[in-house]
């Protein structure tokens, strides 16, 4: 079951100067930064709030570190702005399966590993009423809250 919008994925070409812009005008501070070489990104995390299912809510600012990247091809197609919406879940596989069975198509066989750690997988935004949706499921609290890249 679906208990949260996790996050914002938002495309830009200078993630610098797009933090920088998050942190001036709306007061949002980095809460983890990371490159994901698989998904051929530099991402941070802004996080909003925390949730009543002991999660948050972020903004996930995405730059390329490769043209031909997903992100890297949307951005060349789209230029900036909001690439992806984010639905948090305790199952990404149980709910995967779920919208699977409901038509909907889901683009990775397995779930994959995202930012911080999660799993995650994609739902085809030709059946999301043209909007590519997220499914994730958060890693589990570190033990050493200092193993955490912020």
């Amino acid at each position: 079951m679906l208990t949260r919008i996790d996050h914002i994925g938002i495309a830009c070409f200078d993630l610098d100067r797009t933090v920088e812009f998050y942190r001036a005008t709306y007061g949002f501070e980095v809460y983890h930064s990371e490159v994901n070489e698989e998904q051929g990104v530099r991402e941070a995390m802004l996080r909003i709030n925390g949730t009543d299912d002991g999660g948050a809510s972020y903004l996930q600012l995405l730059e390329p570190t490769r043209e031909d990247s997903a992100v890297g091809k949307w951005l060349a197609k789209n230029g900036e702005g909001v690439h992806h919406i984010a639905f948090g879940t305790a199952d990404v596989d149980g709910d995967a399966e779920a919208v699977r069975g409901k038509g909907v198509r889901v683009l990775y066989d397995e779930p994959r590993t995202g930012s911080m750690g999660s799993r995650i997988t994609f739902l085809h935004p030709k059946d999301c009423h043209g909007v590519l949706t997220e499914l994730v499921t958060s890693a589990p609290p570190s033990a050493d809250p200092s193993s955490a890249e912020h």
